[in-house]
């Protein structure tokens, strides 16, 4: 069912995502941006820095096999999930940082990405940082800033409102397609070595939501921050992760199939946890 889900059709279901998302995103949010430098800062600094070393520790840790420490290695590296935004608002976080943060470290994931991953994985796997760079600038930031464009022209039309409703339930079915597409044409490979794909990213996922609250404690913000600065670390663009891992990895299918895992395993935490600190609260009442 899932088998035409392979290289470009792949690519332009992410660049869809990707557009849902630019579609969200308003003047008034890139004014957030600029309001608050120091908090940006420190979540772009946060997002790039903890999951990227904690992929790399896990990887050196347990010696994983060079597919799976390429998939995890690449999921670290990558910018903030977009479901991470819908998190923090369930969990009564900061939902304006959030989208602030997605925004900065999708910008600076052209950059920062194919860098990040050539320094910590180029040793033992071969990295075309340029051919990522254009990847993930065809896939990420063409489609957000058509997105953004399309709501600064048409935001203020019932029509457009509208649209922008149902857009969110197609980006998950979007999703659903890119892992469909791993499954069926890489999934065997998950057999061979599924338990160890699923520790390693049960551990980077859950120490990522400790170190990103802990780093939002140490730079003293707000209990809503902190708990938004935990989600945007811990949850990765998983998707993007899949995709560039299909494309410029397509030797080492377990990459793809790790990526594709923590697509849906973000999504799952990530609501469990926005759960766990709404018990907080009503225990605290």
């Amino acid at each position: 069912m899932f088998t035409w889900v392979q290289g470009d059709v792949q690519a332009l279901v992410l660049g869809f995502i990707m557009l849902t998302m630019g579609m969200t995103l308003r003047p008034a949010d890139f004014r957030i941006l600029a309001s608050q430098p120091v908090d940006m800062l420190i979540g772009a600094c946060s997002q790039y820095s903890i999951m990227p070393l904690l992929a790399w520790a896990l990887v050196a840790c347990f010696d994983l096999p060079r597919g799976i420490a390429a998939g995890l290695i690449l999921v670290g590296c990558c910018p903030g999930g977009v479901s991470s935004n819908i998190m923090s608002f369930l969990c009564k976080g900061d939902v304006a940082y959030s989208v602030g943060m997605t925004t900065v470290s999708t910008l600076l994931a052209p950059f920062v990405t194919p860098l990040l991953v050539l320094w910590l994985a180029g040793e033992s796997i071969e990295v075309d940082a340029l051919g990522m760079f254009r990847s993930i600038l065809f896939v990420t930031i063409l489609p957000v800033g058509i997105g953004a464009l399309c709501n600064g022209c048409f935001g203020k039309r019932a029509e457009y409102a509208e649209v922008c409703r149902i857009m969110p339930g197609l980006s998950v079915l979007g999703l659903a397609c890119i892992v469909g597409g791993v499954t069926a044409a890489k999934g065997a490979s998950f057999f061979t070595s599924g338990a160890l794909i699923f520790l390693t990213i049960f551990l980077h996922n859950t120490v990522g939501y400790i170190l990103g609250y802990l780093a939002g404690r140490a730079t003293r913000m707000n209990r809503p921050k902190r708990r938004t600065l935990s989600i945007e670390v811990g949850m990765q663009n998983a998707g993007l992760a899949t995709v560039l891992a299909a494309r410029h990895f397509p030797a080492m299918p377990e990459a793809a199939v790790a990526a594709a895992i923590c697509c849906v395993w973000h999504s799952i935490t990530g609501t469990l946890l926005a759960g766990v600190y709404n018990a907080i609260d009503r225990l605290r009442r």
